[in-house]
């Protein structure tokens, strides 16, 4: 049983705080990689929930390799992102207080897998032409990185 269905097995649909991390990842043509997502249809950058045992960092690799096939190598942190805005109630009801921990990494190795089980596309796209249906969570990232926050750290 994995950590969240054990959690779930304890406290029902009551609403827990669950940590997600995941990375902000830049080819060498300063695009940014979107995964369009199967379970919602939405676009968003690669991540997924924290499991007992590992770090943010080995998280956001973790789950960025499952979702892209993708390795990362450095990861450097963008930004904690927490509050009111980050609760949700899922469809099955389950409600969580979500802490987002991104990093942002334009080092990485492998082959990008196109689609799989979790990802209906992965792509890389330009910040002035990202797609339409971009997952909510994510859209306070994008406003960041449209808001050049990010410049000193890839410039």
């Amino acid at each position: 049983m994995d950590y969240i269905q054990h959690l779930r097995s304890m406290v029902g649909n009551e609403k827990v705080i669950m940590v997600v991390a995941g990375a902000i990842v830049f080819d060498k043509e300063n695009r940014v990689l979107m995964q369009k997502r199967s379970d919602n249809g939405q676009w968003g950058f690669p991540g997924g929930f924290m499991d007992l045992g590992e770090s943010v960092q080995d998280t956001a690799r973790r789950e960025v390799y499952e979702e892209t096939g993708l390795t990362l190598e450095e990861l450097k942190l963008f930004g904690i992102y927490s509050g009111p805005q980050y609760d949700k109630t899922f469809s099955n009801g389950d409600q969580v207080s979500l802490v987002l921990i991104s990093f942002v990494c334009d080092q990485y190795s492998g082959k990008l897998v196109e689609s799989n089980e979790e990802s209906i596309q992965n792509k890389f796209y330009s910040l002035k032409e990202l797609p339409e249906n971009i997952f909510t969570e994510h859209r306070m990232l994008i406003d960041d990185l449209l808001s050049n926050k990010l410049l000193p750290i890839i410039g």
